[in-house]
């Protein structure tokens, strides 16, 4: 398990190659964050609970529905309306759903050569987009009505860009400099 390892081998073995004497300072992933939008399903109230069932299937834990906090005229969008579902992943479900993203979902890509260090955002975050629901393996192929995209985010405790990749990495995620 991925919060065995973190614990016992990339935690000392991080410490020691950043070279920081507080082992509370040692940079960590405190949060991931399960995105998908629904702006096309927002009147379907059916395929909302279906999509919000899917991601907890994927996640384990029950998805927040997310509402428009104001109205935009040019995208037909009232406030108080539903426009996204997410998930907040922290501690045991978190290191989890880590594990199943490393090493099953990423691999099963099409066309996956690794992922781009361009998708670090100015505090150190990590976002990677998936294109579909399907690749993750809790989920039944048989019941999917509607392919949809998600958004995963991992937070990090760091705001070093070089700490954050180090990190990263010593988990597991197949970071490449470029892309060809």
């Amino acid at each position: 398990m991925l919060i065995k390892r973190w614990e016992e081998e990339i935690k000392p073995k991080l410490q020691r190659e950043l070279k920081i004497a507080n082992h509370m300072a040692i940079p960590q992933v405190e949060r991931v964050v399960v995105h998908m939008g629904i702006a096309a399903e927002k009147d379907d109230q059916s395929m909302i609970d279906e999509l919000s069932g899917q991601l907890a299937l994927i996640t384990g834990q029950k998805a927040k529905l997310c509402r428009a906090k104001k109205s935009i005229s040019g995208f037909k969008l009232r406030q108080g309306e539903p426009v996204g579902l997410k998930v907040t992943l922290r501690g045991k479900r978190m290191y989890n759903f880590l594990e199943v993203l490393f090493n099953l979902v990423l691999p099963r890509l099409r066309d996956f050569r690794g992922l781009s260090v361009s998708k670090f955002d100015a505090q150190a975050n990590y976002s990677l987009g998936l294109p579909e629901q399907t690749v993750f393996p809790t989920l039944p192929i048989e019941k999917i009505k509607r392919i949809k995209g998600m958004e995963v985010t991992l937070v990090t405790s760091t705001t070093d860009l070089k700490q954050a990749k180090k990190l990263l990495l010593a988990l597991g995620l197949p970071l490449v400099e470029k892309r060809k």
